[in-house]
């Protein structure tokens, strides 16, 4: 009998991170040239320290815009609390927890290190599979 599927076998492996201290226009260029909702926050030592949305840019981007707001580092705009997801939970699992969960992505998690990004995207071509 085959093992389930898990995060593991459906995540980005090629995660797109920012840092903490970099420049929050410049993160938000890095969104949208990538055409992502959301990067994980890593600090100096490859830690997750947070996670930024479109939906933190698009205050940024809307102070900037009419309120003449210069921005800042992304640590001043990025949520420290972070939900994530262990690499090897069942994807089953994974596809609840977007169904009860606003988040479109979850940072997947191995041995307290950030080995990739599951989206629901990822979720809805594993339960696909499964058909």
């Amino acid at each position: 009998m085959s093992q389930p599927a898990t995060a593991r076998d459906y995540m980005s492996r090629d995660v797109i991170t920012i840092t903490p201290d970099m420049d929050i226009h410049l993160a938000i260029k890095l969104l949208v040239e990538n055409k992502i909702s959301g990067s994980p926050v890593v600090d100096g030592n490859g830690s997750l320290v947070g996670i930024l949305s479109t939906r933190d840019c698009l205050k940024v981007a809307f102070n900037s815009s009419y309120h003449q707001d210069r921005g800042g580092r992304v640590a001043d705009y990025m949520s420290e609390t972070v939900e994530t997801i262990e690499a090897g939970t069942d994807i089953v699992e994974v596809a609840e927890l977007f169904l009860i969960s606003r988040y479109r992505s979850f940072p997947v998690m191995e041995y307290g290190r950030l080995v990739g990004l599951i989206s629901r995207y990822d979720a809805l071509a594993a339960i696909e599979d499964l058909w």
